[in-house]
């Protein structure tokens, strides 16, 4: 970490730096889509117990996040820094993007952003 950089160090410090890197919708929808086809197959894999492909789960996963976070967002993927606080990041803002929430929050945090 450069002196540049602040230490996060609680969740709710995290979702926002986490909000902040996803602001671009494609982004977003890249990680939607790698995180859904994680989740089939693992469901696959659980009820044909091919264990041997369970590392496929987070490839994919992380296949489409990565893409997106080098080629749309052009930043650094916090899986690097923060892998469990990213991963459970991951499942959160699909929920959101589920329920209709995740914009506001991409909104809320822009505006703090903009603001501080």
């Amino acid at each position: 970490m450069s002196k540049d950089e602040k230490q996060i160090t609680n969740y709710p410090e995290f979702w926002d730096f986490y909000v902040a890197e996803h602001s671009e919708p494609l982004t977003r929808y890249l990680h939607f889509i790698g995180t859904m086809l994680g989740i089939v197959l693992l469901v696959w894999i659980v009820r044909t117990e091919n264990w041997l492909y369970f590392p496929l789960c987070f490839i994919v996963g992380y296949v489409f996040a990565w893409f997106a976070h080098f080629f749309v967002e052009h930043n650094k993927p916090a899986t690097f820094k923060y892998p469990f606080w990213s991963f459970i990041s991951d499942y959160k803002m699909v929920f959101y993007m589920l329920t209709g929430k995740m914009n506001a929050e991409v909104e809320r945090v822009n505006t703090f952003n903009i603001n501080h």
